[in-house]
C-alpha cells in the first residue's frame, strides 16, 4: 500500500521521501503508552522538571535551526528565511512556557463571600491529548499546542499533515533527545479513518485541531458524540481596514507583509483590504506595485520572499477560485496566472456579495481590495464574513482605532501593527474560525482540570 505520508517538493514536484502509515496495532500501543506515561509524567515529575525538558526542546530548535528550516522548505515550499524565522519563534514559545510554568500552574485563591476556611482552584492535567496539525507552519503549530500541555502534565499524540512527515519525525526526535519519557510525546502517521477511533478511545481526553473548516467540523462531530473537549483553530479571511494614515507608503508596506507571508498561506493573514474612499486610488496603485514587485522564486534562495504554493492541490484550488471570481465579475488588476505550483501575486477588485470569493478564504498570494465610503461601511464589510479570526485596522486617529477594534467581530484585532504575534499573546477566533485559544495564559488553560478545593 502506498503511504499517504510523503515529502513532495512543491517547487519541483519531486518525490523525496515516503514514510509508512502506522498500523492499527502500533497506534493502539501508542495510545496505551501515552496513557501509561501520563500517570508518571503528571505526578512523579514536578512542574519544574517538566519545564526543564520543555526548555531543552526550545534550545534544540535553536541548535538545529538550519536543518529544521531546510526540511520545511522541501516539504511545503516555505522560503528559507521565513522557515528559519518559524523555528526561532518556536524556540521562544517553548522558552516562554518553561519560564512561566510555575506561575501558570499556581493555585488560584478565591475570596469567599461567606463562611470560614479557604478555597482555591488547582490546575491539573487531563490526560492524553490528540493534536491534529496542518502543513502551513509545521513547527509553530505543534509548539503552541505541545509546549503548554506538556508543562501541565498532559501527554500528547501528534498527528501531523501527510505532507509534513519529516518535520514530524524531527520534532519527535527533539522531544526524545531532550529527555522526555517514552509516551509523553508520540508521533503518529495515522489515517483519517484511524483518527476517528482514536478520538473515541476513552483514554484520549481532548483534541486540538488546526486546519480547514471541513477538518474541524469532522473532528468536532466525532468528539461531540464522545463528550470530548475540542479546541479548533480554523480558517480566516482577515480584513485589513485602511481608514487613515500619516504615511501611506508604510501602510502599503505593512499591507504587503500581512498578505504574502508564507506565500499568503496563513489563516490569520490579511486577505481583504478595505479602504476608505479618499485613500482607495492611491492605496490600490501603490499596493499593486509593491505586491507584484515582491521577489518570487526558489524557496532555498535567501532573497526569495514568495515560494511555490504548498502542493499541486493548493495551486489548483486557488486557480479555480480566481477563475470563478473573474467569471462572476471581479477584475484582475494584476497577476492571476499560475506556473506549476507557483502563483503570481494577484490583486482583485470589483467583488460583490454575489461573488463566491466574497465569503471564501483565498489561501495564497491573492488579495481582494474594496472601496468604502465611511468607517461604518468598513466595519460592516469587515464583519460580513463567515470567519472571525484576526483583523487589522490602520488609522491616524487613536480614538477611531479603539472604536473600530471594539466593533470588529473577530478573535484578534491589531491596530497600526502587523506581524506582532508573540508567545504571550492569545491566538484564536470566533464564528467559523473556531473556538478556544492557544498561546499565553489562555492557551495553557484550555486542557486543564480547574479543580475547586474548598476547606473549612
Amino acid at each position: 500500500m502506498v503511504s499517504m505520508y510523503a515529502v513532495v517538493d512543491p517547487a519541483t514536484g519531486e518525490s523525496l521521501k515516503e514514510y509508512p502509515t502506522i498500523t492499527d496495532d502500533e497506534l493502539r500501543d501508542g495510545i496505551a503508552g501515552a496513557d501509561q506515561a501520563h500517570r508518571e509524567w503528571s505526578r512523579a515529575a514536578t512542574v519544574a522538571d517538566r519545564a526543564s525538558l520543555v526548555r531543552r526542546v526550545g534550545e534544540l530548535h535553536s541548535e538545529r535551526r538550519k536543518e529544521l528550516a531546510e526540511i520545511i522548505v522541501a516539504e511545503m515550499g516555505k522560503p528559507v528565511r521565513q522557515a528559519r524565522g518559524e523555528v526561532d519563534f518556536c524556540a521562544s514559545i517553548y522558552g516562554f512556557y518553561a519560564d512561566n510554568a510555575e506561575a501558570l500552574m499556581a493555585d488560584e485563591p478565591i475570596e469567599l463571600l461567606g463562611g470560614e476556611g479557604s478555597a482555591v482552584v488547582r490546575r491539573s492535567s487531563l490526560g492524553v491529548l490528540l493534536g491534529i496539525m496542518p502543513w502551513n507552519f509545521p513547527y509553530y503549530q505543534v509548539a503552541r499546542f505541545a509546549a503548554p500541555n506538556l508543562i501541565i502534565g498532559n501527554t500528547v499524540l501528534l498527528k501531523h499533515a501527510p505532507q509534513c512527515p519529516q518535520s514530524a519525525e524531527a520534532m519527535a526526535q527533539m522531544f526524545s533527545d531532550a529527555g522526555f519519557p517514552d509516551g509523553a510525546y508520540v508521533n503518529i502517521y495515522a489515517t483519517n479513518e484511524q483518527i476517528e477511533w482514536v478520538i473515541a478511545d476513552p483514554r484520549v481526553r481532548a483534541v486540538s485541531v488546526t486546519g480547514s473548516e471541513r477538518a474541524g467540523a469532522a473532528v468536532a462531530e466525532i468528539a461531540g458524540r464522545n463528550l470530548k473537549k475540542v479546541v479548533l483553530e480554523l480558517g480566516g479571511s482577515d480584513p485589513f481596514i485602511v481608514l487613515g494614515t500619516d504615511d501611506l507608503d508604510k501602510t502599503v508596506e505593512d499591507a504587503v507583509a500581512a498578505r504574502i507571508d508564507n506565500a499568503g498561506q496563513s489563516c490569520n493573514a490579511a486577505k481583504r483590504f478595505i479602504v476608505i474612499d479618499e485613500l482607495y486610488e492611491p492605496f490600490l496603485a501603490k499596493f499593486t506595485a509593491a505586491l507584484t514587485a515582491v521577489k518570487q522564486g526558489d524557496p532555498h534562495e535567501r532573497e526569495t520572499e514568495i515560494g511555490p504554493l504548498s502542493s499541486q492541490l493548493a495551486a489548483d484550488r486557488l486557480e479555480d477560485q480566481v477563475r470563478r471570481a473573474v467569471e462572476q465579475g471581479a477584475t484582475v488588476v494584476a497577476g492571476g496566472k499560475r506556473n506549476g505550483n507557483y502563483f503570481e501575486p494577484t490583486v482583485l477588485t470589483d467583488i460583490t456579495p454575489e461573488n463566491d470569493i466574497y465569503r471564501e478564504e483565498l489561501f495564497g498570494p491573492a488579495a481582494q481590495v474594496y472601496r468604502v465610503p465611511s468607517e461604518e461601511e468598513a466595519v460592516a464589510l469587515a464583519n460580513d464574513t463567515p470567519f472571525g479570526l484576526g483583523s487589522y485596522v490602520m488609522t491616524d486617529d487613536p480614538e477611531q482605532g479603539e472604536r473600530v477594534a471594539d466593533r470588529i467581530d473577530a478573535g484578534m484585532v491589531y491596530v497600526n501593527i502587523v506581524g506582532a504575534d508573540s508567545a504571550e499573546l492569545p491566538f484564536g477566533g470566533t464564528k467559523r474560525s473556531g473556538f478556544g485559544r492557544e498561546l499565553g495564559r489562555y492557551g495553557a488553560d484550555e486542557f486543564v482540570n480547574k479543580k475547586l478545593i474548598r476547606i473549612s
